[in-house]
C-alpha cells in the first residue's frame, strides 16, 4: 500500500524541467553483440552518433570468420579467447545473442546501451536522425514514476507534465534504472504472430515514454536497450536457454526472462523503469516459419514463467540487485524447477551469473590483457 505523505513543498516539476542532460563520454558504453561478421555499414550508420563513445563489441563464440570493423571508432573488441581468460571455468554459454552479456560484465561504465547489430538509427516524426543514446541517457538522468500512473505519459519530457489529480508527494519520482526503447519496421513479433503476417511492418512513429507501473510485468527486448549499471546491471544476464536455440530473436527468450527478473528487482529497490522512445530502424533477418519450432518450446514456458513473477516477494534483507537475483533463483529452483529442467538449469546460471559478477569487477577487462 502507498503511503502518500503530507506535502510542506509541493513540487512543481515544469519550474525544474531541463534540455538534454549533457552526455559525459567516459560515463556511456555502447555494447554490440556480433553476430554477423561484417559491421562496416553497421557502423557506418551509427557513426554520427557512436563515434563519441567507447564500444564493446563482442564477437559470438560461434562466428568463424574474422569481425570487420572500419577506422574511426574507440572500439575494444572481444573473443571467445577474451571470454575464457576472463571468465575461467563457467557453465554459462555467452553465445548467439548472449554474448552480449559478456559486454555487460567487463563494461566499466556506469552507462551500458545495447543496440543489434541489425539496427539501424530511425527518423523522428520530422525526419531527423533520432539520437538513441542521447534519449536513452535522457530516460535514465530523469525520474521514473511507478507509483501512480500518470495519464499524459512521462511528466519529464518536453511537453508533458503531471496531470490533475496526480499526488504531490509522488512527483519527485524514483531513480530510473532501465529504459526499454523501439523500433521500427520489424516489430518484435513472436514467430507465430509474423508467419501469420509476413508483411506486416511497424511504421508508426509514437513520440512518447512512460513508465511502467509497478507490478506490471514487460517482455523486455534486448534489441534497443539501456541501464545503470551500477543499480540493475547484475539483474540483466542470460538465463533461459531453449534447446536448440538458434541465431534469430524468434528464436531466443533470454533476454525476455531476464528483463522480467530485473523488473521485479527495480519494484523491489523502488527503482523504475521506462518504455518508448528512442525508436531505431531494424532491419528484416531470418524466416519466422523456419524458426518457429525451435521457438514453440519457448512460448508454452511464458505460460508458466509470468505467474511465477508476478507472485515474486522478496525478503527486505535483499537489498541489492545481486542480492535479488540469487534470491529470485532460489524461488525459480524450487517452484518452476519441478515443471520444467530448463527452468532448473536457469536458476543454476542465475547464481552463476552473480559469481562472475563479482569474480569479473577484479579482473582487467581489457581485450588480449
Amino acid at each position: 500500500m502507498l503511503i502518500i505523505q503530507h506535502i510542506i513543498t509541493p513540487v512543481l516539476p515544469t519550474m525544474r524541467k531541463m534540455s538534454h542532460p549533457i552526455i559525459k563520454d567516459d560515463e556511456v558504453d555502447i555494447v554490440v553483440a556480433a553476430i554477423q561478421p561484417d559491421l562496416t555499414s553497421f557502423l557506418e550508420e551509427w557513426r554520427p552518433i557512436f563515434s563519441r563513445f567507447h564500444l564493446i563489441v563482442v564477437k559470438d563464440p560461434d562466428l568463424q570468420r574474422e569481425i570487420k570493423i572500419p577506422e574511426g571508432f574507440n572500439i575494444d573488441l572481444y573473443t571467445n579467447s577474451d571470454m575464457d581468460r576472463v571468465l575461467g571455468s563457467t557453465s554459462i554459454l555467452f553465445t548467439g545473442y548472449s554474448c552480449r552479456y559478456f559486454g555487460y560484465l567487463v563494461s566499466r561504465k556506469k552507462y551500458v546501451v545495447a543496440v543489434d547489430d541489425d539496427c539501424v538509427p530511425a527518423k523522428d516524426g520530422r525526419d531527423f536522425l533520432f539520437d538513441a543514446v542521447a534519449q536513452h541517457i535522457y530516460n535514465l538522468r530523469f525520474p521514473a514514476t511507478p507509483f501512480f500512473f500518470n495519464t499524459l505519459y512521462d511528466p519529464f519530457q518536453k511537453g508533458a507534465d503531471f496531470v490533475r489529480g496526480y499526488p504531490f508527494s509522488l512527483r519527485n519520482g524514483v531513480k530510473c534504472a532501465l529504459s526499454s526503447g523501439l523500433w521500427l519496421n520489424l516489430a518484435d513479433y513472436d514467430a507465430p504472430t509474423q508467419a501469420l503476417k509476413p508483411g506486416e511492418r511497424n511504421a508508426r512513429y509514437v513520440d512518447a515514454v512512460l513508465t511502467v507501473p509497478l507490478k506490471a510485468m514487460m517482455p523486455l527486448s534486448g534489441i534497443n536497450v539501456a541501464f545503470d549499471r551500477e543499480v540493475i546491471g547484475s539483474a540483466l544476464f542470460p538465463g533461459l536457454r531453449l534447446v536448440g536455440e538458434g541465431k534469430q530473436r524468434w528464436e531466443t527468450v533470454e533476454d525476455i526472462w531476464c528483463g522480467m527478473c530485473a523488473k521485479v528487482v527495480c519494484d523491489h529497490l523502488g527503482l523504475g523503469v521506462k518504455s518508448g522512445v528512442p525508436y531505431v530502424w531494424r532491419n528484416d533477418r531470418g524466416d519466422a516459419i523456419d524458426t518457429l519450432k525451435k521457438e514453440w518450446h519457448g512460448m508454452k514456458l511464458m505460460e508458466e514463467v509470468v505467474p511465477f513473477f508476478q507472485s515474486v516477494r522478496l525478503p527486505r534483507t535483499a537489498v541489492a540487485a545481486e542480492d535479488c537475483v540469487l534470491e529470485i533463483a532460489a524461488m525459480v529452483k524450487e517452484t518452476l524447477g519441478p515443471k520444467d529442467p530448463l527452468f532448473g538449469q536457469a536458476a543454476d546460471a542465475m547464481i552463476e551469473w552473480v559469481r562472475l559478477w563479482k569474480a569479473v569487477a577484479s579482473v582487467s577487462p581489457t581485450p588480449g590483457a
